[in-house]
């Protein structure tokens, strides 16, 4: 498998700026659509709010030991916790700053090679992270649907907006169950079936322009099943359950924040309403999805908030604490991250 090689640092710094002025131009926009004086002195900062705020920090730090936890079970304790939450914070410095689709666990393969982990295991350890991504939210919006109505996650707002929302779910439901199918029986069931399907499908003529990253995929599923193969049950229950604590831990971060300013709010609408949120998130043209993340926090949770200006704070807190603190974060890891070229290839 080729590896691609780390970006320059104007090429990183390009990146960063990029996402920041996408995201303040829109801020900046929904500031000059929705500024109201009164509206935005509702917004008080009392001793129970930055308490509130204190329980959203809270919340970051759960996403982040979820994710570093879920490196350690996977690697079978082999990687440090140091270094885990180093890969975790790599990982969600490049999902900040790539288009959503592309994301950070795509990329952890590289990571993990730079903190010891042989290029073969790393790209098993990526392909079994986003399988559980996948089969988190495969499982959980089932079980959201037997908890709320329907009403509750898209029976507000504009007929279009609801309509377009409800549409654009289903669509990135469908693509996320199918993408869960191919990396079950990829790199569980049916591997060497799935492989020749792949290089079958794709050669061709229409799709033979995918062709060779999809037969590296393929390989690398067959490479990733034959190092799953003597897996128990335990291990994967382990791995669900620290992906699930990370992504409970990523929707939390908004009712904390509620609670700080829309206490009246119910809690457990706007935590499942995190679920559409982030689905429409992950397919997001913008790095980090900037630009449309604030925009559709404003319209999709503007029902529950009486104040046009409390909408616009909570959307500015929420980016702090789920994209900008990452940004940070990432500015002083990078600069030892491209200095460190050891990688560690294949043992076989």
């Amino acid at each position: 498998m080729t590896q691609s090689k780390p970006q320059t640092r104007s090429g990183i710094i390009l990146k960063i700026f990029l996402p920041v002025l996408i995201g303040l131009g829109v801020v900046v926009w929904l500031f000059y659509k929705e500024f109201n004086v009164e509206a935005l002195s509702e917004i008080k900062f009392t001793p129970y709010a930055w308490f509130c705020i204190f329980l959203a920090l809270l919340a970051v730090f759960t996403r982040d030991f979820g994710m570093a936890w879920r490196f350690r079970i996977l690697t079978d304790g082999d990687l440090r916790w140091s270094r885990a939450a180093n890969v975790t914070m790599l990982c969600e410095f490049t999902s900040a700053i790539t288009p959503s689709s592309v994301g950070g666990s795509a990329l952890s393969m590289i990571f993990l090679n730079r903190e010891g982990i042989n290029i073969g295991r790393a790209t098993t350890l990526t392909m079994t992270t986003l399988f559980l991504d996948q089969l988190f939210f495969v499982i959980s919006i089932p079980i959201v649907f037997l908890t709320v109505s329907y009403a509750d996650l898209f029976g507000f707002g504009s007929h279009d907006f609801i309509e377009g929302i409800k549409i654009a779910f289903w669509i990135v439901y469908g693509v996320i169950a199918l993408w869960a199918a191919i990396l079950f029986l990829g790199i569980i069931a049916r591997p060497k079936a799935i492989h020749n399907f792949l290089i079958w499908l794709f050669s061709f003529k229409l799709l033979k322009r995918w062709l060779i990253p999809v037969t590296e995929l393929a390989d690398n599923m067959v490479a990733t099943a034959r190092s799953l193969r003597n897996r128990n049950f335990g291990w994967w229950l382990c791995g669900f359950t620290a992906t699930a604590t990370s992504w409970i831990g990523r929707y939390l971060v908004v009712n904390a924040l509620f609670l700080a300013f829309v206490p009246a709010a119910s809690q457990l609408t706007v935590f499942v309403r995190q679920f559409v949120v982030w689905a429409l998130l992950m397919f997001s043209p913008t790095p980090g999805g900037s630009g449309l993340s604030e925009w559709l926090f404003k319209e999709y949770y503007g029902d529950l908030i009486a104040g046009a200006g409390v909408v616009f704070v909570l959307a500015i807190l929420w980016r702090l604490l789920s994209y900008y603190i990452y940004l940070i974060i990432g500015i002083f890891l990078i600069p030892s991250f491209l200095r460190n070229k050891k990688t560690i290839k294949n043992n076989d």
